[in-house]
């Protein structure tokens, strides 16, 4: 084969990530080894985040990153380079596209451009270069206060994260807005230079069959949409949970879907509880994951992981109620094809001990005899390794998985990147108060071994969010926000070299980034790296830091 068409066939999916976790291995393929990596590094150079942790395996791995590196972030040129306003409270992990043509407003031409999406339904288009606001549309007035929960931002607008087509120049994101006849969701489909529609937008509404034959029918005023929106098999598909469990007898988890481009709505949709009744009316089972996005594997299955139903813990049967469980579902929605429920699930139930408080992320393609895995945890402070094409399904008696291990309360997710040292992946929990690094190894049978793990970090307490920065494999960065909750709250940065030859990760960077100022309300806050810069978005702004150029330098 020649050399062009090799690199030609390479494409950021499992297979990409196969490849960059073995290319230090490669001597030459045709003569061709050191085109390839002179080709991902090109690459680097204009690099789009266009989804919920970077990918829909949701492993938060940048592994384009050039100017980042362990060398430059320690330094006393890297800090806070921009802090734009926002006009509310940001849930949203924020976006980024190089070289998008704005065609509306005042500064119409080519910009590299941030997109945030607030809680007052505004979404901003940021040029990430000088900060300024190139386009600031809003969809209309937030819900205010929705079921009196006070978990929330008094204003409930864009909550999830949305997600990016490039190849049509389409931003989707799902507005929750109040309307004369009540609250309503909208999934709107946004031209990237002009952020307006490019179809009308699509009211959400939905109808399910429950097990006594009647209907089920969603209903805006109690369904959360937290979870960050998923691309696949050429739909947009959403997640739904509840507000802060109120009115449980009216709330459910759902997974909807619609066609991209026209947003039709998919036949088919999941309800997690279908049961007609329950002695304490009390059914639930969200789909919240701490604002996490809902992943899908090669074959396009849409995975999630559900919260708690029945406090009696008597309700889960893995078909009518589907509590607590990592789910995969059908493309179309239709057909629940696999799930892995712990054996402990009615204490879960019984003490609000949510699995679904943190996501699922699906593992890259590995070696050996189980190629495909997933790992989740949640409040109870397990980390589950899945084979993901067998989740593991439901033993009372003991847990049919790969294996399982401490990593603290999780409100979180897990992240991936693999280490230059050995060319083996890790996996980044991030429970309680720490990150631990988890070597991922495939024989002579799956499991994860501790390799590394941060100091304490005492701005949290129930786990946070991370992301990976690496150039290929070389110089990886494990990135970290505090998860903070209370009045006027600091939200910190943290940025660690995760493995130096020892079991205690070197602390590269450390400062405040942000606030968090609505008392009792929870940070879900995910930084973003790529080009040089790390974005982050909290309580009315964007902070975007970077390497200070030396004179004579330009920025990037």
């Amino acid at each position: 084969m020649p050399c062009r068409a090799i690199v030609r066939n390479i494409s950021p999916s499992r297979s990409w990530f196969r490849f960059v976790s073995r290319i230090h291995f490669t001597r030459t393929i045709s003569g061709c080894a050191l085109l390839i990596l002179s080709a991902s590094l090109f690459m680097a150079g204009q690099v789009s985040v266009t989804t919920y942790h970077n990918d829909n395996n949701r492993t938060g791995w940048n592994s384009h990153e050039t100017a980042l590196t362990p060398t430059s972030v320690k330094g006393t040129s890297f800090g806070v380079q921009l802090t734009v306003p926002l006009d509310d409270q940001v849930d949203a992990q924020p976006l980024i596209v190089p070289k998008v043509k704005i065609t509306a407003g005042n500064f119409k031409g080519l910009h590299n451009v941030v997109y945030v999406a607030t809680d007052n339904n505004s979404i901003y288009a940021i040029d990430m270069t000088s900060g300024t606001v190139l386009l600031q549309p809003n969809f209309g007035p937030p819900v205010v206060t929705p079921l009196l929960c006070g978990k929330n931002n008094p204003d409930v607008g864009i909550n999830s994260t949305p997600v990016i087509d490039l190849t049509s120049n389409t931003l989707y994101a799902m507005v929750y807005t109040q309307q004369a006849s009540g609250p309503a969701y909208y999934l709107h489909a946004l031209d990237l230079g002009s952020l307006t529609d490019k179809v009308p937008p699509q009211l959400v509404a939905a109808s399910h069959t429950l097990t006594n034959g009647s209907t089920f029918t969603f209903n805006a005023t109690y369904q959360r949409q937290r979870p960050g929106l998923l691309l696949a098999n050429g739909n947009i598909y959403a997640g739904f949970g509840s507000f802060c469990d109120r009115s449980p007898n009216l709330s459910r988890g759902w997974v909807l879907g619609w066609q991209t481009g026209t947003l039709t709505p998919l036949p088919g949709n999941q309800l997690t509880d279908t049961q007609a009744t329950d002695t304490g009316e009390y059914f639930l089972s969200s789909i919240w994951m701490s604002g996490y996005a809902l992943a899908a594997d090669d074959s396009g299955n849409v995975l999630f992981v559900t919260a708690n139903s029945d406090p009696t813990g008597t309700t889960y049967d893995g078909v009518t109620n589907i509590q607590e469980s990592v789910v995969a579902v059908s493309p179309d929605l239709t057909t629940v094809l696999d799930l892995f429920t712990p054996s402990n699930v009615a204490d879960m139930d019984e003490n609000d001990l949510d699995f679904g408080s943190g996501g699922v992320m699906v593992l890259p393609d590995q070696p050996g005899s189980v190629p495909e895995m997933a790992v989740a945890a949640g409040k109870i402070g397990s980390m589950f390794l899945m084979n993901e094409q067998n989740l593991g399904g439901y033993n009372s008696g003991s847990n049919n998985v790969l294996g399982t291990y401490t990593v603290g309360p999780c409100w979180c997710g897990e992240s991936y990147f693999v280490d230059p040292k050995d060319g083996v992946a890790r996996v980044v929990s991030s429970g309680g108060s720490k990150i631990i690094v988890w070597q991922v190894l495939t024989s002579p049978t799956p499991s994860l071994v501790e390799v590394s793990s941060s100091p304490t970090l005492s701005t949290v307490g129930t786990g946070f969010f991370t992301a990976v920065s690496s150039n290929g494999t070389a110089n990886p960065i494990i990135w970290a926000l505090s998860r903070n909750s209370g009045k006027q709250t600091t939200i910190n940065l943290y940025a660690f070299e995760p493995d130096i030859g020892g079991t205690t990760m070197k602390m590269l960077y450390s400062g405040a980034v942000g606030t968090w100022v609505v008392n009792g309300t929870n940070s879900n806050l995910v930084p973003v790296v790529a080009n040089g810069r790390v974005f982050v978005a909290s309580y009315k702004e964007l902070v975007i830091l970077g390497v200070t150029p030396k004179a004579g330098e330009s920025s990037k």
